[in-house]
């Protein structure tokens, strides 16, 4: 299987892309899914998500203060 990236992948093997989904290659073709949560149920006005590509993970913090982290109620 050949990868967006052009990056060729032998017949059972997964790998993690640089966009943090979880990639596995069978003779079908590639499937991915993302291997990350979104936050939601939190306060859209006050606060925003952030991503960060180097750990997969979503934080919810303040638009006028991204130091402090806001609550928010599940992920999807």
């Amino acid at each position: 299987c050949h990868d967006s990236d052009g990056v060729l992948h032998e017949f059972g093997s997964r790998w993690r892309n640089a966009d943090c989904y979880d990639c596995s290659c069978s003779r079908d073709g590639i499937d991915c899914c993302a291997s990350f949560g979104t936050p939601v149920g939190f306060d859209e006005k006050k606060c925003e998500r952030i991503f960060n590509k180097e750990t997969c993970t979503y934080k919810v913090v303040e638009k006028d203060n991204p130091s402090k982290e806001c609550p928010f109620n599940g992920m999807v």
